[in-house]
């Protein structure tokens, strides 16, 4: 191995060597816990540790670096506290997670280390949005993020080069092929012969690294880094190396041939740099004990203290308080200035003046910026607010909101526009599994708004008409929040906003320019949480939302002998249940209206908690409508007769009648 160390210090080729040998020691202790089943899994890094410790000695400490689960390097190198990383190993109240996931699926902010999760893809679009902020905020930094040769046949490791080229944001995108993706070998993973020439096709630079020479990881990336802190642009780099033990250690290397594994045992990246040391008369021997003695006290030091912590404990109402991130919400009321506006301009007038009170909320989004959206809601933004806070994005849905965590990572704001909530389809990844689950994991915020609009009614057919809240609001994590009224969803909207958590904002596309209602000019809020009472009365309870709300009052309109409470959810996370446990022990009857298909839907939760509720005061079963168990269709009659619109009204006569 041909080590080239022109330029640098005494002190920093022995710093280089302290950082790889840290981890390296780290992981032996590891192993032989886990033999003991003092520790319940390990991915094991041993023989990349050149890859971790160049690029975080390269990036200054300010700079986020998006790790996976072999870079425990990052970590040592950036400083963090050893007893916390054992505790997390050990799934103690000390770990990073509290017990609540394992490994390396954790961040911190302290040390601008942001962990992955086990789809691996989502976080490379992170990375981007991480960048992004560092780019409107005019910091001269990069990002790192590193995935493995495996990862770059994901779908979400595409649509995250493509989006740092298009916007030229500093990401290093750090490709670890160490051969294997599990049992899987390179050749079974890709077909070019360079993985360097996957970052051609996005028009970004690319390079080919050894990635067990330290000397040459730790000079180009910085390098690399100098450069584009200054003028920012995406690199991707791809770190050859091997994996020299299984994809974690009950997996084996049984499928690797041993001429393969002696090859690369030969290319050892600390035995050959410490021998390159010694050569350079760098290194003694003394020194070399001194500083194994040093590592081994620090080691067995705090490995004593996360094994003095007692196992974590379960505190159900600590872990139900901890799944969303407190949110002090604050009434603002408007004045009595008011116009008469359909709900597609409250929507835009919200959105319009929550950007007026936020400088760091970004909009993105699929023909957002100078087109206005396909609905117009964002028409006028661009010249307002500029083109950087109004961002056309790639058709890529999943590294558009895996963007939005990322700016919401480095303290900024973010709406994300579908085009169609269908689309969140290709999204729903990033939504569920990280947006989700990160403050409940590791505490940290999803500032991050999706609006969606959805619904029927306007002969779109099967993939621009569902109502799909429900894949939502079955995931803790998520608040989901579905106005009926163009009042609601702009005070809405400005909470939706304001909350640092993951908000799914639906808007039924057949009530944009067919409601209108008195809405005040300037910016107001409404809560979380509270339904509300649009009629009352005590026969029946009657409950929906979105545009099941003007068909439960058409019906109602048509017949006003029917004396209902009729209740307007406007969130369904979180869910009013009290206002319609009140309702239901008033009128002893209960007919929940959904645009969504039946089984599955929010009314049968809605349904079953009454019924464990509310029994004894119940004078009939409860009864749902739905649309029909089928996808949408296209033509009006097939679509008048999937919608429950016209079932509704005998189904609430029959259950009166009961």
């Amino acid at each position: 191995m041909q080590y080239n160390n022109k330029g640098l210090s005494a002190d920093m080729q022995i710093q280089l060597y302290r950082r790889m040998l840290k981890p390296r020691m780290i992981e032996e202790k590891m192993l032989i816990l886990l033999r003991q089943g003092k520790i319940s899994k390990w991915f094991s890094g041993i023989g990349q540790e050149a890859i971790s410790v160049g690029v975080a000695s390269a990036l200054e400490n300010g700079e986020y670096i998006l790790p996976m689960h072999r870079n425990l390097g990052v970590f040592t190198t950036r400083g963090v506290p050893l007893d916390r990383l054992f505790a997390q190993w050990q799934g103690k109240a000390n770990g990073f997670t509290q017990g609540r996931d394992r490994s390396f699926h954790f961040g911190t902010q302290d040390h601008k280390i942001i962990g992955m999760i086990s789809h691996l893809g989502p976080q490379l679009g992170v990375a981007d949005g991480i960048a992004l902020a560092n780019v409107l905020k005019k910091e001269k930094k990069v990002t790192a993020v590193f995935t493995g040769e495996g990862g770059t046949s994901e779908g979400d490791f595409h649509e995250a080069l493509n989006i740092a080229a298009v916007w030229n944001l500093p990401v290093l995108f750090c490709v670890e092929n160490n051969g294997y993706g599990l049992s899987t070998p390179t050749k079974e993973q890709f077909k070019c012969e360079n993985l360097a020439d996957k970052g051609i096709g996005y028009g970004m630079e690319s390079y080919t690294i050894d990635g067990n020479n330290v000397l040459e990881v730790f000079t180009m990336v910085d390098a690399i880094c100098k450069r584009i802190r200054l003028k920012p642009a995406p690199v991707l780099l791809v770190f050859n190396t091997f994996r020299m033990r299984g994809h974690e250690e009950a997996s084996g290397t049984k499928y690797v041939p041993q001429e393969l594994m002696d090859q690369w045992a030969a290319k050892d990246p600390l035995e050959n740099y410490l021998e390159f040391l010694h050569e350079e008369s760098l290194l003694t021997e003394e020194q070399e004990v001194q500083i194994k003695k040093e590592i081994i006290h620090e080691i067995d030091k705090n490995l004593q203290i996360a094994f003095d912590e007692a196992p974590v404990a379960s505190n159900v109402d600590k872990e139900l308080a901890e799944v969303y991130c407190p949110f002090d919400y604050e009434e603002t009321t408007p004045n009595s200035e008011k116009e008469n506006i359909r709900l597609v301009d409250a929507i835009s007038n919200g959105l319009r003046q929550s950007m007026e009170n936020h400088d760091n909320l970004v909009i993105m989004g699929q023909d957002v910026a100078d087109y206005g959206g396909v609905f117009k809601i964002t028409e006028g933004f661009v010249e307002a607010f500029g083109k950087e806070r109004i961002r056309n994005t790639p058709i890529c849905e999943s590294a558009v909101v895996s963007t939005g965590m990322g700016l919401s990572i480095n303290g900024m704001k973010a709406v994300v526009e579908m085009q169609f909530a269908d689309f969140v389809s290709t999204g729903f990844n990033p939504i569920v599994n990280y947006l989700a689950k990160s403050y409940y994991r590791w505490a940290e915020k999803a500032d991050v708004v999706i609006r969606m609009p959805c619904g029927g009614g306007v002969g779109a057919g099967p993939f621009h008409s569902q109502t799909n809240e429900a894949w939502f609001t079955k995931t803790p994590g998520l608040k989901v929040v579905y106005p009926a009224f163009p009042y609601d969803a702009k005070g809405l909207l400005a909470t939706a906003i304001n909350d640092p958590n993951p908000v799914l904002f639906f808007e039924h596309k057949g009530l944009y320019r067919s409601v209108y209602q008195d809405v005040p000019k300037d910016y107001y809020t409404v809560p979380f949480g509270k339904a509300n009472l649009l009629r009352e009365g005590n026969a029946i309870t009657v409950v929906s939302y979105g545009a099941g709300v003007h068909w439960a009052l058409e019906t109602l309109k048509e017949h006003d002998e029917i004396a209902a409470d009729l209740i307007d959810l406007r969130t369904l996370a979180p869910l009013d249940m009290e206002s319609i446990y009140t309702s239901v022990k008033k009128t002893s009857k209960l007919i929940i209206l959904q645009e969504d298909s039946l089984f599955g839907g929010i009314g049968s939760d809605i349904s079953a908690l009454v019924m464990e509720n509310c029994f004894e005061y119940l004078d009939a079963p409860v009864k749902r409508v739905a649309s029909l168990e089928t996808p949408i269709p296209f033509a009006k009659n097939l679509e008048d007769a999937y919608l429950p619109k016209k079932r509704f009204e005998k189904e609430l006569l029959d259950l009166l009648d009961y």
